[in-house]
Order: structure tokens, then sequence, then C-alpha cells
């Protein structure tokens, strides 16, 4: 038929289910041929494999930067094989058919999405050899299979074992996810190369490219239609190990986790709980451990924190699984749960739980936000963080003391992730008090304010951070008169 296939090449850097898919491939009598690494691994496999440098005649370059740009390579995969000429000149040049070509590129994405990562590993995971393969298999799509992506593999083979090949109209489909990753490919380095220089972090035209992460039952409200898309390559809370039990997580249960997570991050280096609803917190707390860090976030509002979010920043461990116990908590998020921890928070059946280890380091330093509007969107730099704790500057005659000055960064982190308008109150590094988006801060004030007293909290002493600056002493008589000493804004 046509599309059969005889011979493969494999070069990829994510092995996911490639041993089983190269093992029913070798059994149908294709020729495997490969490059260094992935010719190691499917050897290791028991796998027979050629290298490609046996057939170019020349071994990998430059640190592998050029293992498969030669003629016998790319002439085999590009060349018509129904057009006589193109068939009389892979013969004299001595040019055996590729008729199947499994690439996954270096990961470049993962690689500049990671915390830290230096600009030298950036420049060196930029693939050159794979997607120049990607682009000629999928460009001779009539005559070529082009792979991408692991989980294609399976259907793949049950396809060529029972039909010999793969029909023409799939080997467009393969051609045109395959063109897609390589767009998606080209954007990402784009997007990194021009957020280096700030200046160029606008460009004149911007494009992105999104794939179905997974599925909801519906949007914010019953009535609606939804789906959740990931930028194509970029690292999401999507990528969380999800335990979903009797249900899947929603829309809504998405955009509070989201949210969850980009506070909890706040504290990698504290051990902390953070308590969210409807996309603000409304408990947070430091502790000696996490179970004391737990309880104290409940107390900041337990009324509130009823089917919410909770999200921890150390491992779960039992005891603070069994101070969560029962309670109805919507979605638990933290960077792994022991095995005992994990037993004892699936007990609610309808409770999500995602492990965002693989997440937690994930960089957001060239991150961006932006939002739909009307045929059209905002696009903006994120947050880049909290105050620098050595600038801060004490403008009061009276100044803070350390532990209102612990408490000052504390707030900041919760009132961040406050809808504005917004007022955080803190007493001890525990959140007992926020009043989120209101139409004037005055009643943001009021409401936190009121949040505490009604929790049973004494006022006395404490502290505030506004979201914004405060523009007129308004707000500050409003805090002082209920006891708050110590406010921080960023004006």
């Amino acid at each position: 038929m046509a599309g059969s296939i005889k011979r493969a090449l494999i070069s990829v850097w994510d092995k996911e289910g490639l041993a089983p898919f190269a093992k029913e491939l070798a059994s149908m009598g294709i020729e495997i041929i490969s490059t260094g690494g992935t010719a190691k691994f499917l050897e290791k496999q028991g796998i027979a494999v050629k290298e490609v440098s046996t057939i170019t005649g020349v071994t990998e370059l430059f640190d592998g930067r050029v293992k498969t740009l030669h003629p016998k390579i790319h002439g085999a995969i590009l060349y018509k094989r129904d057009k006589k000429e193109h068939v009389e000149q892979a013969k004299t040049a001595g040019i055996e058919s590729i008729d199947l070509v499994v690439v996954n590129l270096y990961p470049f994405e993962h690689v500049v999405g990671r915390e830290g990562t230096k600009h030298e590993e950036a420049i060196e995971n930029i693939d050159i050899g794979g997607p120049a393969m990607v682009r000629a298999a999928a460009k001779n799509h009539n005559h070529v299979a082009v792979v991408v992506d692991p989980h294609d593999y399976g259907w793949l083979a049950e396809e060529i074992r029972k039909h010999g090949g793969i029909s023409d109209k799939k080997r467009r489909k393969l051609a045109l996810k395959a063109f897609a990753r390589t767009s998606s490919y080209d954007t990402a380095i784009c997007r990194y190369l021009a957020a280096i220089d700030k200046s160029e972090l606008f460009p004149a035209f911007l494009e992105m490219r999104f794939e179905k992460a997974y599925p909801l039952r519906y949007g914010e409200n019953p009535s609606q239609q939804a789906a959740a898309y990931r930028i194509l390559g970029r690292t999401s809370i999507f990528d969380a190990k999800i335990y979903s039990g009797s249900k899947i997580m929603s829309y809504n249960n998405f955009l509070d986790a989201d949210s969850a997570f980009g506070l909890i991050r706040e504290f990698r280096n504290d051990v902390a709980t953070a308590i969210l609803k409807h996309n603000n917190p409304c408990g947070g707390a430091e502790g000696k451990t996490l179970e004391e860090s737990y309880r104290k976030a409940y107390e900041s509002d337990p009324e509130s924190s009823f089917g919410g979010i909770i999200a921890f920043s150390r491992k779960v461990d039992a005891a603070t699984a069994q101070a969560v116990g029962t309670r109805y908590i919507e979605v638990v998020l933290a960077p792994g749960y022991d095995d005992d921890a994990l037993q004892i928070l699936r007990q609610r059946e309808s409770r999500r739980i995602l492990d965002i280890s693989n997440i937690w380091d994930m960089s957001v330093e060239r991150a961006v936000n932006f939002r739909y509007i009307t045929g059209g969107m905002l696009y903006q730099g994120r947050d880049p963080g909290i105050y620098d704790k050595d600038a801060v500057q004490a403008v009061s005659r009276r100044k803070p003391d350390q532990a209102q000055l612990d408490d000052a960064y504390f707030a900041t982190k919760f009132v961040k992730h406050t809808k504005s308008n917004a007022i955080s109150i803190v007493k001890g590094l525990q959140l007992i008090g926020n009043g989120a988006g209101q139409m004037s801060r005055i009643d943001s004030c009021n409401i936190a304010i009121d949040k505490a007293k009604r929790n049973g909290f004494d006022l006395e002493g404490t502290t505030a951070a506004s979201d914004a600056f405060l523009p007129f002493r308004d707000s500050v008589d409003v805090l002082a008169g209920a006891g708050v000493k110590c406010i921080v804004q960023p004006g």
C-alpha cells in the first residue's frame, strides 16, 4: 500500500513509551536507524538498531550539534518515491528511503521554564537537527510518516501491523501535528530571546498555540460549555499529578488551584499553608510544623474555608492530613504526599488532590499574564515578586520592630494574591482578616477588620498590607482605630 513502512529513523529526547513501540516495529521487520543516545537506549532494550553515523560515514560532531544533517538522511526522507528521476538519483547516491521519522525535540520549553536556568544551557537546548527532520518528513508526507508525540505510538503500531503502512489521510494529520510542533517550538525560542531584552517583551506580532489539556464538565456556571487548554510546550498547573477522586477538576477548581499555586510558591523557603476561596486567600499561616501551619490557617476563617482550596509548601505528612480530616475541601495541592497522608486525604472521595512536585520549581521569571477582551487581549509581564527587605523604608516616626517587619513581609505575600482593592491583616505570621475586590479601599479595610473580629481575633498590635498605595489618610485612620500598629504599602 501507499505509505508502507520498511525503514524508520528514531531520534527522541523523551523516551516515554519508546521501548514497546520500537519492539513492535522491529517485530514487523522494520529496520530501525537511530542517533547516539536513542540508539544506546534501544540497544539496552534488546532492539536491533543501526547508528546514523554508520549510514552517513561521519561521527557526531561538535558535542552532538551535528548528527543527522547529511544527504543520506535528509535525501532518504525527502525524495519522491513516485518520481523516476528522484528514485534514480537516490540509487546513484546510495540513499535508501526512510519511511517513518519518529522525533521529539530537545526540551527547550522545559529547560527555560526551570528556575535558575543559565542562558548557555537554554541555547544548547535549541534543537536543530530534530526540527529539520520533522519538517522534511512533514513536507514529504505523501511518502513519509512523521511522529512527534509519544501518545501516537500505540495506534500507529496497530495501523502498520494491520495494513502494512499508514493511510494518506493519517499521514496528513501527522504532518499537520508536526508543523504545529515546530511552529510552537520556534515561538517559544523567540519568546525566550525577546524576554532577555525587556524592550522586546512586547513584539509587533504575537503568536501563541494552545493544546487541549483537560476535560471540563462545564464552565464557571453549569450553563456554560468549557475546555482547558495549555500553551503548547509550556509547563502549567495541568502538569500536576491529579488524583481526581469521584469528580474531575472543574473550571473553578483550576482557577482557584492556579491562584493557590502562585501564592504558596511565595513560601518555598518556609513551612506554610494557604487556604483560598473564589481566587482569594481566606486563611494562611507559617508554623514550626506543617500541621501547625494548617491549624492556624484554618483558624483564620473557618467559615470561608468550607469548600475551598488548601495549598501546602511542604510534602504532606500523616499528622497534617489527619488535621484536614474529612472537612469539605474541594482541592488540596502540595509538593508531594507521604503514602499514609495520601490515603487519609482520599477518604473524602469527592476531594481532588494535586501533587505539584514536578512543577514546584518552574520558573516564572519570564512569564506573562494576558487577559482576553473583545477582539484582543491585554498582555503584561508578571508581577515580579515581594519587595526587597533591605530596601524597605519606614516613613513614620515610630519604627517597626522585627516581629512587625516579619508580619509586614508575610502580609504582602497574601495581599499580592488578593483581588484589588485589597487589605490583608496579620498577626504572628497568621492571616486574621482579608478584604478583597472592593470598589473602595475603605470597604476592604472594614471587611478585613470585621472578618478578624468575627473569628475572635484581637486586632491590637496587628500589621496590615495594602496592594496599592494609600493616597489619603482615611484607610490609615480606619486600620489604626481597629488596633493596627504597622502598615505596609507600595507607594
